[in-house]
């Protein structure tokens, strides 16, 4: 299993946007959350909010995977009502655009493991 770890801009003045996206994905759209991370081969996901000194803040998004390139393209390509909501959420929350995710990633500098 591979993981993915990255961080995505909150906008100014969306945390609790990005506190209440969590909640409604995990409440009232669960269902579709799930099968999106069956289609996707996610097997765990966590999100944490990251608020910094300056005021700034970031959803720190952590997620495991045997493909993280192939769930990404999952969500971002899948038409269902879900996974477009999610997409419209994401960009409201962080301006990313889940349909064009940026190349590359975030670079992994450790891991380790017992």
């Amino acid at each position: 299993m591979t993981v993915f770890n990255g961080a995505f801009p909150v906008l100014p003045g969306k945390v609790e946007t990005a506190r209440a996206f969590a909640k409604e994905t995990i409440g009232p759209q669960r269902a579709g959350f799930d099968e999106s991370q069956a289609r996707g081969g996610i097997t765990r996901e966590t999100w944490s909010i990251q608020e910094n000194p300056d005021g700034s803040a970031f959803v720190i998004v952590w997620f495991e995977s045997p493909d993280p390139e192939k769930s990404f393209a999952e969500i971002g390509q899948d038409p269902s009502d879900f996974a477009v909501w999610f997409r419209e959420r994401v960009m409201e929350v962080s301006g990313v655009d889940l349909t064009e995710p940026p190349e590359g990633g975030p670079e992994l500098i450790l891991d380790w493991q017992a």
